[in-house]
């Protein structure tokens, strides 16, 4: 959904009462770990906006030869799941003006960007602002950050390696 369009969309929902819960990344290759990420943060509000590195931000943060799956793949995969109610793409390194327009109640990201280790009950952990500039922007405006911890084992960066082994 183009970002325009799903501001006004936020905004109804929001005046009509509802939380909104934003997060924000690459979503290369879904995988477990992404899908009881997600499914996580949808249960903290009433409903969830994916913002999805575009293909050109993405090589950017994984480096050459990512993503393996187009942005618009990778969009259509993520809506496709129950837990997702929108999915907007991005092209700027960071959300921080996708959150800053949509406003969300919450925002959520992995335990990986806690500043410090984050244990499986601590979703209150505090975020690294180095690695987490859309925090600040979230909590100018009141709203709440909540990272979700990691599931050991299953991330994109193994996948590929699981698959590079292969005879």
């Amino acid at each position: 959904m183009e970002r325009e369009q799903l501001a006004a969309l936020v905004r109804q929902r929001q005046e009509a009462g509802e939380r909104a819960v934003f997060t924000n990344g690459c979503f290369d290759l879904l995988h477990l770990g992404h899908v009881r990420y997600l499914q996580e943060a949808r249960a903290l509000g009433d409903f969830l906006i994916v913002g999805l590195n575009s293909d050109e931000s993405t090589r950017l943060l994984k480096g050459p030869g990512r993503p393996l799956v187009p942005q618009e793949e990778r969009a259509e995969i993520l809506a496709a799941l129950a837990c997702v109610d929108y999915v907007t793409i991005f092209v700027e390194p960071t959300a921080c003006d996708l959150v800053a327009l949509l406003r969300p109640a919450i925002y959520v990201k992995g335990g990986d960007y806690a500043a410090s280790p984050l244990s499986a009950s601590a979703r209150d952990s505090v975020p690294d602002p180095a690695r987490l500039p859309e925090a600040q922007v979230v909590q100018s405006y009141g709203g709440s950050v909540r990272l979700i911890p990691y599931l050991a084992h299953h991330s994109t960066t193994e996948l590929i390696m699981a698959i590079k082994r292969l005879p």
